[in-house]
Parts: structure tokens; sequence; C-alpha cells
């Protein structure tokens, strides 16, 4: 709801590719936000993306990239992965410094791996600790 967007201290925003862009239902919900943008209630907030695909080179980047230009609109500052996560430099399969990726396979059956995960929990402990300092500020 916009309530949860309203209080939230910040926002995790997960995405399928679509062909390199952001999945029509995540699309929408973002296009409900107007009524936040326009009275700046999500100026300030972190954000963090992390994405899908089927194969390695689905678009995750691209897509994280698409997905940057609405959250700045918005007002919110962009949170990525450091290179301090040593799961960056081992990745085989989803992750990058803009967000998480995680490549479910063709058949949507391939379960997160271990680098993926720790990418992903690198993410939320950011976007946690950020949100936090912004909140006391």
């Amino acid at each position: 709801t916009l309530d949860d967007f309203r209080e939230a201290g910040a926002i995790a925003f997960g995405t399928p590719t679509r062909v390199g862009n952001v999945s029509a239902q995540l699309k929408n919900q973002i296009d409900q936000l107007s009524s936040l943008w326009l009275t700046g209630q999500l100026e300030g907030k972190a954000a963090g993306v992390f994405v899908s695909t089927s194969s390695l080179h689905g678009g995750q980047e691209t897509t994280i990239h698409t997905l940057m230009a609405p959250l700045l609109h918005l007002g919110m500052i962009l949170v990525g992965v450091p290179y301090s996560v040593p799961e960056l430099l081992t990745t085989q399969s989803g992750g990058s410094p803009y967000g998480p990726g995680h490549v479910a396979g063709l058949d949507n059956k391939r379960e997160i791996d271990e680098h993926e995960a720790a990418v992903c929990r690198a993410l939320g402990r950011r976007l946690a600790d950020i949100g936090l300092r912004l909140e006391k500020k």
C-alpha cells in the first residue's frame, strides 16, 4: 500500500527481467506512487534493486539500470553492493555492484547459490544500515 512505502525506512525492489526491463507488475506499482512523489514522501529513502533472469546474460544489469531512473525521480537514494563483498568477485551466476541477481534457469528451478545469497544478504544489510542512518537525520 502507499502507507507501506511511506513508512518504510528503506525499500528493496525485486523483479524478474523482461528483455532488460522491469516486470509490468512492478512498473505499475511504481506508477501508483505518484501521490508520494508529488509530496516528496519518498525523498531521502534508501532503495536497492535485486533481479532474476533465466540465463546468465539475461539482462540483470540493464534491468537494474532501467529501474534506477524512476527511483531517482522519486527522490530515493540508491544503494548497491560494494566490491568489499568478496562474492561479487567469485560469483559465476548473478550479482553486480548495482545489485544482487539470480540466474533461475530456463525452467525457473535453479536454486539460489551461496554466492548469490551472500550478495543478497550484503544488500539487505546495507539497505538496513543506510536506512537507519537516514532516518536519524
